[in-house]
């Protein structure tokens, strides 16, 4: 989550709100999406109140994109909205699994509509600030994001600390970033952490950066 940020109104008519409110009050209006992500042709209910309603924002497309998956990755979505990043890459991990996390409510109500949509089965849909509702023993290989830039480094430099300590050996951290929106000291948050960043793609203004563990 970078570029894109979306004010709503609220029912009092005050800019307020964000897409990582937990309860959007902006009133809903679903529309679908169609994607191709990794080959697989998917669709996607989307609605007011959630990252990037309208359209499929590039930054998730270059990042679910871009990643190397094995057939049996366990994966952490962090910020998952309404479920790109998340369902895309479980749907190419049949053997393993998937947890799309989100503060927001209706983005999680979405992505588990679009996991059902997509006959995606090996996913668990969970309401998290982050890493709050997973918990200490769980580990994944596989942890991504597209991080809410807007909410602040306080609100996303954190899940560089959790990933570092929910990652299995050999799993890797991944997370998209605007160039221009800090991927530079981003990019030094995961080496002083990680002990090792990698660039996994440079596109459209945006950077793959990658720590492993």
């Amino acid at each position: 989550m970078d570029n894109e940020e979306y004010l709503l109104m609220g029912r009092a008519g005050k800019m307020h709100q964000h897409y990582y409110s937990t309860e959007p009050e902006v009133e809903s209006h679903p529309l679908f999406i169609d994607a191709l992500i990794r080959g697989n042709p998917m669709r996607f209910k989307s609605d007011a109140g959630v990252f990037s309603k309208d359209k499929i924002d590039r930054g998730s497309l270059l990042l679910v994109n871009s990643l190397p998956v094995k057939v049996d990755e366990i994966i952490l979505d962090l910020g998952c909205g309404y479920g790109v990043i998340g369902l895309g890459l479980a749907k190419v991990a049949p053997q393993g699994r998937a947890v799309l996390v989100d503060v927001n409510a209706r983005a999680l109500s979405l992505a588990a509509e679009n996991a059902k949509l997509n006959q995606v089965t090996n996913v668990e849909i969970r309401a998290s600030d982050g890493f709050a509702a997973i918990s200490p023993s769980e580990m994944f290989s596989l942890i991504v994001t597209n991080p809410p830039i807007r909410a602040g480094k306080e609100a996303y430099y954190p899940f560089v600390d959790g990933a570092y300590a929910h990652l299995m050996a050999g799993g890797m951290f991944a997370a998209v970033i605007q160039t221009k929106q800090g991927a530079k000291s981003f990019a030094e948050k995961i080496r002083n952490t990680f002990g090792n960043v990698e660039t996994l793609e440079i596109k459209g203004g945006y950077r793959v950066l990658a720590g492993r563990r």
